[in-house]
């Protein structure tokens, strides 16, 4: 196995290397392979397998993408405004700035340390061969003209002509088409296909940028970019709609405020400066994003690989989990716990077994029944296969044939078919033990990779058995507890996975189906609704029943490993592969778990619970400020008065009842139920906030107005009205139980009282009358009923808005409301 540092080493080799120098062709022996100074040659002239586009964001990136972005050119250009009028003291706001893309650049950075390193453990390899051995390497290391070895479960990681063998593969990935397609000798691997059954030896004749997968990609590159979480899009939503607005009301407060109301430039030019500084969620993006950055960190020490961070939300918002038997409720070993004689044709035991080893040692240890039943079976006849068909998860069954018979093994009912009625007690006995059967019959019909038309003769029953992991009990119970639906999907027998769901405690296992009796749409659209475990399901049904559940408004999350569950994990709104699975199956899911353990899955829903409760959290302090500074700036207009501010005011609260408590909590761990959208519960939470600071300091301008109180006394009590609605805010949103929150709470306060005594002139404060302290008094008092009355006021609404709006229920019950009606049975009485 390459080591990480010789992955790093060979990568950047490649990228530095001359952009596809001229290499001569090489078609080495399929037993040979290139040689090492083959190897090295195509490295040095660029025609190594590097993929075109990495999966993390280069340094370069980074920085750029914390320092040029939208608001900081804002933020720029305030500054120059600033700094052109004199008024340094007011650059404060810039501190913060700085401070924000240092935070990002630097939690970035370490992420991304941490994520490629994970990458490289989780990244496909592939079996070369090289002076004549056989080698694991990472598939960006592969040269053109390599020699390597396809088995089932491996995706084509660059484009590819068989030499020997054969191999069905799935290029459904590529081209939507879930058939199988019979490649031999001769015929072209795609890359981004994956290998169904079979095995082969291929020669690589596009590598990298060359290969249709490195072509698809570059054109998706330039079509969309990455699906982004809900969070990051509600994020986008108002930080356009922020970015739109703030410029005509800044031209229209400069225009009120020097033209108008006669105010010096530097008063115009600061008050505007203050009023588009605190419209600005400067730092809620960066906030949303280090968290998620963060999540991926912890997750990583637990060995689980995000390929996108967005799935870290999504599983936590998941409300049905379809998993496999194999390798999630069970483990991924397997054992043969007996052989039951059918036929008289089987012979004595001794002839039985021979007659097993000699037709598994005819297949390719291509999956892992097969790899259990030749390290069982390991007595031989000497029978000479004269043609072999791997086992395909569409057939359910291999087939074998010798130059006297050909015999056929898989699940019952696809090879006795018809007759399986006559078998079914006996097979039914041994599957409702949880024991996976096998049936080994005869036939005199030709191999010819479709279903099976004439009758075959049982001859031997192959009992086998997966233990159940030691932790999938207690992790579906959690799951239970959770509110989660969990549907098992197997290819095994549907009475064998029931017995495997209820060892593992899954609710419901009981209720069980075979899916060959659902012919339609319609038929699994109804059985998602009414059972729990299905059985017999092909990679097409998988996909199906995936579909069904998202089309019914779930959100659904869908674990495997193997070949056949591809297909429904692209379909699935989060998918999760184990490592130890199929290399299809880990490039096609968005989680990997690398150590192939389940019991990490409820770390996952934690963690992106933790990230999108805090963040709902932390968001909410972000916009009471910028919802004040909106509604203020619109009372400014609405009655000609100039914003009652100054940037260094707005800098100075939000920095201790925003900025640094924000990232504080946002980090901290919550096991909540996420419930409802991202931006309607923020904006719920913030609006009574918002409009209270609105009030307080409208209410105080009007008592400046009438009292002839200077406006240094007015803005500086403002400030703190400000602060006081902010801390209370906080104080809200603080877990009482964690001793944290109250160290954050404390200190954000008390750093705040430090700099009203120490540093006023910094924070543009001044001293203020006994009669200014005394409306101060009066308006917290105020503003303490008006938060109280209009919080409760907004949850009434957000209960209003998840029963009746939600439902597209509220036109109706508002006409029984007005004709004073009553409807109990439609519930339409609040």
């Amino acid at each position: 196995m390459i080591s990480l540092s010789d992955f790093k080493k060979n990568r950047v080799q490649a990228e530095n290397a001359p952009s596809r120098l001229p290499v001569d062709v090489v078609e080495a022996a399929c037993d040979k392979g290139l040689t090492q100074a083959d190897v090295e040659k195509r490295v040095e002239c660029g025609w190594s397998n590097t993929a075109v586009t990495s999966g993390s964001k280069s340094i370069q990136d980074i920085v750029k993408e914390n320092l040029f972005t939208y608001f900081n050119l804002i933020f720029l250009i305030l500054a120059i405004f600033v700094i052109a009028v004199g008024s340094f003291r007011n650059l404060s706001f810039m501190v913060v700035i700085i401070f924000n893309a240092l935070i990002g650049i630097i939690q970035q950075l370490r992420a991304k340390k941490t994520l490629e390193e994970l990458n490289m453990l989780g990244s496909p390899k592939a079996t070369v061969i090289r002076d004549g051995k056989t080698q694991t390497v990472v598939s960006e290391e592969l040269v053109r003209d390599d020699i390597v070895i396809f088995h089932a479960g491996d995706q084509i990681c660059a484009d590819a002509e068989i030499l020997t063998g054969e191999a069905n593969v799935n290029e459904s990935l590529l081209t939507g088409e879930s058939d199988d397609i019979v490649k031999k000798t001769g015929d072209t691997l795609i890359s981004g296909s994956f290998v169904v059954s079979g095995e082969c030896r291929a020669r690589l004749v596009k590598v990298g940028a060359d290969s249709y997968i490195s072509r698809l990609t570059m054109e998706a590159k330039t079509m969309k970019t990455d699906e982004q979480s809900e969070m990051l899009r509600a994020m986008d939503r108002l930080l356009k709609v922020v970015g739109i607005v703030l410029i005509p009301i800044g031209i229209a407060l400069f225009f009120q405020s020097y033209h108008l109301n006669k105010e010096t430039l530097t008063k115009s030019v600061t008050s505007t400066v203050a009023a588009l500084v605190g419209m600005i969620p400067e730092g809620l993006y960066l906030l949303t994003s280090v968290a998620l950055a963060v999540s991926s960190m912890r997750l990583a020490r637990k060995k689980v690989l995000l390929h996108n961070m967005k799935s870290i939300e999504t599983l936590a918002r998941v409300d049905v989990l379809c998993v496999d038997k194999t390798g999630t409720i069970t483990e991924n070993t397997m054992q043969v716990n007996d052989v039951i004689p059918v036929s008289p044709e089987a012979g004595n035991a001794a002839e039985l077994k021979r007659l097993i080893g000699d037709f598994v040692g005819a297949m390719t240890s291509d999956n892992i029944t097969m790899k259990t039943l030749k390290s069982h079976f390991t007595q031989r006849s000497g029978a000479v296969p004269v043609q072999v068909q791997s086992f395909s998860s569409s057939l359910k069954y291999s087939g074998v044939a010798f130059a006297d018979k050909t015999y056929i093994m898989g699940a019952p009912e696809f090879v006795l078919r018809e007759a399986y009625p006559e078998y079914a007690a006996s097979i039914e006995e041994y599957t409702a033990k949880g024991y996976r059967l096998l049936v080994l019959a005869s036939t005199s019909e030709a191999l010819t990779g479709q279903p099976l038309q004439e009758k075959v003769t049982p001859l031997a029953y192959i009992l086998l058995a997966n233990p159940i992991r030691e932790t999938a009990p207690a992790t579906f119970s959690y799951f239970a507890e959770q509110g989660v639906q969990v549907k098992v999907i197997s290819g095994d027998n549907a009475r064998t996975a029931a017995e495997a769901a209820k060892l593992a405690n899954i609710e419901n296992a009981d209720q069980f189906v075979d899916a060959r009796t659902l012919k339609t749409e319609n038929d699994i659209a109804k059985a998602v609704e009414d059972y729990t475990v299905f059985g017999r399901v092909t990679p097409e049904q998988k996909r199906q029943i995936v579909q069904a559940l998202k089309a019914q408004g779930h959100t659904v999350a869908m674990t495997g490993d193997g070949v056949n569950d591809v297909l429904a994990l692209k379909d699935a709104d989060c998918s999760v592969a184990m490592a130890s699975g199929s290399d299809a199956a880990a490039q096609a899911s968005q989680v990997v778990l690398l150590d192939s353990d389940f019991s990490h899955m409820p770390d996952v829903v934690l963690e992106g619970r933790r990230v999108v409760n805090n963040v709902q959290r932390s968001a909410t302090l972000f916009l009471v400020k910028n919802l004040f500074s909106f509604l203020m700036s619109l009372v400014s207009l609405l009655f000609a008065v100039t914003y009652p501010l100054e940037p260094s005011q707005i800098s100075l609260v939000s920095t201790f009842t925003i900025g640094m408590p924000g990232f504080l909590v946002a980090l901290q761990p919550n096991k909540e139920r996420i419930q409802g959208s991202f931006l309607a519960n923020t904006f719920l939470r913030a609006l009574p906030a918002g409009i209270t600071d609105m009030l307080a300091v409208a209410v105080m301008m009007a008592f400046g107005e009438a009292f002839g109180l200077p406006d240094s006394e007015v803005s500086t009590v403002a400030t703190l009205l400000l602060a006081t609605v902010g801390f209370a805010v906080l104080l809200q949103m603080c877990d009482y139980r964690n001793p944290l929150h109250w160290f954050v709470c404390g200190s954000s306060i008390a750093a705040l009282l430090f700099c009203c005594a120490f540093l006023p002139e910094m924070f543009s404060l001044h001293s203020v009358s006994a009669k200014c302290i005394l409306i101060y008094v009066v308006l917290v008092v105020a503003a303490g009923s008006v938060f109280h009355w209009l919080t409760s006021a907004f949850q009434f609404l957000g209960q209003l808005y998840q029963k009746y709006i939600k439902e597209k229920r509220l036109v109706t019950w508002i006409k029984h409301l007005i004709l004073d009606e009553q409807d109990d049975r439609n519930g339409y009485q609040i």
